[in-house]
């Protein structure tokens, strides 16, 4: 998976805006205007964070040397992927959809309702 791949499927799901909050090479996915992904722009090799349940995101730093705590976040909700040739795209599409919707859980309740629809939607049109 490369950077445009990556853009194009956060950009697929339902509602999601991408933003330069920080700095200029710093992309940031939001759902809502709240953060489920971002990544750096300037580095040779693509890393991306991503949310995560705190005990999903335990089992995949055991089961996966390409995930690690966070970068410069809160490492009990945040992963950090090392994009590699050898990591599924799949994979990596699995737990992005993962963040997004770990996200989507603490919204309120009226946008929660709306995405859920929107997503199944999306899940149908995706083969998922």
């Amino acid at each position: 998976m490369d950077i445009e791949c990556l853009r194009e499927y956060c950009l697929s799901l339902p509602l999601v805006t991408e933003c330069f909050p920080f700095d200029e090479t710093t992309l940031v996915f939001k759902v809502e205007g709240k953060m489920f992904l971002f990544t750096s722009l300037d580095r040779v090799e693509l890393m991306v964070n991503v949310k995560c349940d705190p005990d999903y995101a335990l089992v995949l730093r055991d089961a996966y040397s390409e995930v690690v705590p966070g970068y410069h976040c809160n490492k009990k909700y945040w992963n950090t992927i090392h994009i590699t040739p050898s990591l599924k795209g799949s994979l990596v599409r699995e737990w992005i959809l993962h963040s997004y919707c770990e996200v989507v859980k603490k919204l309120n309740r009226t946008q929660r309702e709306r995405i859920a629809k929107l997503l199944e939607e999306w899940k149908n049109l995706n083969g998922i």
